[in-house]
């Protein structure tokens, strides 16, 4: 006994390979563009990077071919002449546990 096949409807199996095309295709898709993204970002930062390399190479140049200046004159602290000689603050650092006894 044969038994007939009932008719494949090809109509719904197009559809249905069509909307899993789609899908997959919007999967790699996503992922390109993620991807992409993810490339942009590097060479950005590596570009900002090599801009920031060169600039301070050039400004390190600079400063080491710039001719030595004198020290810029210090405002006068208040309650101190402004007509005598600069002269520099001298800070003392003592210890807390060396202890000055007098007697």
């Amino acid at each position: 006994m044969t038994t007939a096949a009932p008719p494949i409807n090809n109509t719904q199996f197009s559809v249905n390979v069509t909307a899993k095309s789609q899908a997959q295709s919007l999967y790699q898709s996503s992922g390109a563009i993620v991807a992409a993204i993810v490339v942009g970002v590097i060479i950005i930062f590596t570009v900002v990077l090599l801009i920031l390399k060169t600039y301070n190479r050039r400004m390190r140049v600079k400063r080491e071919l710039e001719p030595k200046a004198t020290k810029p004159a210090m405002p006068p602290a208040l309650g101190q002449n402004s007509t005598s000689t600069s002269q520099h603050p001298v800070v003392t650092f003592i210890p807390v546990d060396i202890h000055m006894q007098s007697r």
